[in-house]
């Protein structure tokens, strides 16, 4: 299991490496960028599985979301 990803805003394009929680899903992020704060579109649990590299623990360990 991939405990790091890529999150990159979707308003100003700034990557940052961030370790993802392995127990729960995380909701909000603030772009270290811009400062917007990005919530999970449509259908996604979290926002790593919305804007990052790699889908959050949950979703690699069991397919389902929090």
């Amino acid at each position: 299991m991939q405990t790091q990803s890529v999150i990159t805003c979707p308003v100003c394009h700034h990557a940052s490496a961030e370790t993802m929680p392995t127990e729960a899903c995380q909701f909000f992020y603030d772009c270290k960028g811009c400062g917007t704060r990005l919530k999970p579109t449509s259908g996604d649990c979290c926002v790593f599985c919305s804007y990052g590299s790699v889908p959050c623990p949950p979703i690699q360990q069991n397919g389902k979301c929090c």
